[in-house]
């Protein structure tokens, strides 16, 4: 919505289930994550020094892990701004709502996870941070 706040986003522990084999993460809707997940995707092979994201969703919220590797995720909501770095595949940034993501700085193989509360709307999107500015705003 127009009035999240940086505040609002959450770093969660995923669960991390070991095992001699290898581990195992969990993620269940309505449980692990506050909504029902509607899509899923993942940006892979970013060439370095390039970004990804650099837009704002006006109802989707987002849980977004380093499946692999690791990359830096700047969030802003009009005012202020903050810089997350993922880098544990059992750990999740959730993002409300109403909030500019620039996604940058992919490791070797990084690999970024995405569940998504809608699926994919045009309309949802804010490209520009200017006309997000102006959402705010308004």
């Amino acid at each position: 919505m127009r009035n999240n706040k940086i505040s609002d986003c959450t770093l969660i522990d995923l669960s991390k289930i070991e095992n001699r084999s290898g581990n195992i993460t969990v993620i269940e809707n309505n449980l692990d994550i506050p909504f029902e997940v509607k899509r899923i995707f993942y940006l892979y092979d970013i060439p370095g020094g390039k970004s990804r994201g650099a837009h704002a969703h006006k109802e989707l919220m987002q849980l977004v892990v380093a499946a692999s590797g690791s990359f830096e995720i700047e969030l802003n909501d009009g005012v202020n701004s903050m810089t997350y770095m993922l880098r544990q595949p059992d750990q999740g940034l959730l993002i409300p709502s109403g909030l500019w993501r620039d996604l940058r700085k992919f490791s070797g193989g990084g690999i970024c996870l995405v569940l998504a509360s809608m699926p994919y709307i045009e309309d949802d999107y804010i490209r520009t941070y200017k006309e997000f500015l102006n959402w705010k705003e308004s």
